[in-house]
C-alpha cells in the first residue's frame, strides 16, 4: 500500500526534536522498524516524521555512577556486541541478541523499541527484571520514570506529547549474578510468544534475590513480584522450581490470537521462566 502524504523533516540536535515534538500528526522516527511498516499500512497516518536519526548525542553506551548510560538511539546490534554491556550488564546484551534478524539489530534502536511498546517485544522483560529507569526530555524540562511505570498498556507508554526519551539507564550487574533470557520465538517474525528475563543469586544451594520479567504473556511486559518472592530462597531443585513458578500468569490477561492461546501461553510462560531461572543457576558464581 501506498503511504498517506507527509512532511519529513530530520533535525541535526535534540533541541530542534524537541520544539517539533507534540506537535498535531507529529511522529517520531528511531530506527523505522516498527513505524515504517505501520505508515506503509495507513495504519499511521503522521503529517510530520521527525527523524531522529541525525542527533549523535542520543546515541551512547558509558558508565557513570555504578550505572550505566545507554542513548535511545543506540541500535540493537551496538547493544548487543558492547564490551562493557556483555561484561557488566550481559541480560541487556543477550536480549538484543534475540531481536527479529541481522537487518532488525543494524537499524532498530532501543528507545523505539521501549517507546512503541509492542506487548511481545524483547526488551522489557530484561528491563523490568533489571528494574531499569528511562529519562524522558521536553521543553519545559526532564523526568526519569521506572520502566514498570513507563509501560501502561498495549502500545501504551507514559510518555506525554511533546516528550522524547532519551535515554535508558540500567545497574552495574554483580559478578556473582546470573542472568539470563529465553523467549519462545515466532518463527516468522522472531518476537516473543512469551519470553522471561531473569537475574538471581545462589546461596548455600538456595535461590537469592531474584529477578523475573515477563514478555508476550499480557497486554504488557511486567515484572513477576509474586514470583520473585516464592522463589528467593527455593532448594536449587528442578522440581521446586517448576512449582514455583507455576503461578506466573495469575492475575494476568493472557493474550490470544491465531499463533498461541492464552491457555497456551500461560503454560508456555511458566515453561520458559523455569528455563530461564535454570539457565541464569548455572551462570551464578
Amino acid at each position: 500500500m501506498i503511504p498517506q502524504a507527509f512532511e519529513y523533516v530530520s533535525p541535526a540536535t535534540l533541541e530542534e526534536a524537541l520544539e517539533l515534538a507534540g506537535g498535531d500528526g507529529v511522529k517520531l522516527l528511531a530506527g523505522g522498524m516498527s513505524l515504517v511498516p505501520l505508515i506503509k499500512l495507513r495504519l499511521a497516518t503522521p503529517s510530520v516524521v521527525v527523524d531522529l536519526g541525525r542527533i549523535n548525542g542520543l546515541r551512547y553506551i558509558r558508565e557513570e555512577g555504578g550505572r550505566i548510560r545507554i542513548g535511545a538511539m543506540t541500535t540493537h546490534w551496538e547493544i548487543e556486541s558492547s564490551p562493557l554491556l556483555r561484561t557488566k550488564c550481559p541480560l541487556l546484551a543477550e536480549t538484543a541478541a534475540t531481536i527479529g534478524d541481522v537487518q532488525v539489530r543494524n537499524l532498530g534502536t532501543i528507545g523505539g523499541s521501549i517507546v512503541h511498546a509492542d506487548p511481545a517485544a524483547d526488551y522489557p522483560a530484561a528491563l523490568c527484571a533489571l528494574e531499569a529507569r528511562v529519562r524522558l526530555r521536553s521543553r519545559s524540562g526532564e523526568r526519569t520514570v521506572g520502566i514498570s511505570d513507563f509501560l501502561v498498556d498495549v502500545f501504551t507508554t507514559a510518555i506525554e506529547p511533546g516528550e522524547i526519551l532519551t535515554e535508558v539507564e540500567v545497574p552495574v550487574e554483580e559478578a556473582r549474578a546470573g542472568v539470563s533470557y529465553q523467549k519462545m520465538a515466532h518463527p516468522a517474525s522472531g518476537f516473543a510468544v512469551v519470553g522471561a528475563a531473569v537475574r538471581l543469586r545462589r546461596a548455600n544451594g538456595k535461590l537469592a534475590w531474584v529477578r523475573a520479567g515477563i514478555t508476550g504473556l499480557g497486554p504488557k511486559a511486567f515484572r513477576a513480584v509474586a514470583v520473585e518472592e516464592r522463589l528467593d530462597g527455593v532448594a536449587v531443585d528442578a522440581e521446586e522450581i517448576r512449582k514455583a513458578v507455576a503461578g506466573v500468569s495469575e492475575g494476568v490477561e493472557a493474550n490470544s490470537d491465531l499463533y498461541a492461546s492464552a491457555d497456551y501461553r500461560r503454560q508456555m510462560a511458566a515453561v520458559y521462566l523455569a528455563r530461564a531461572v535454570a539457565a541464569a543457576l548455572e551462570r551464578a558464581r
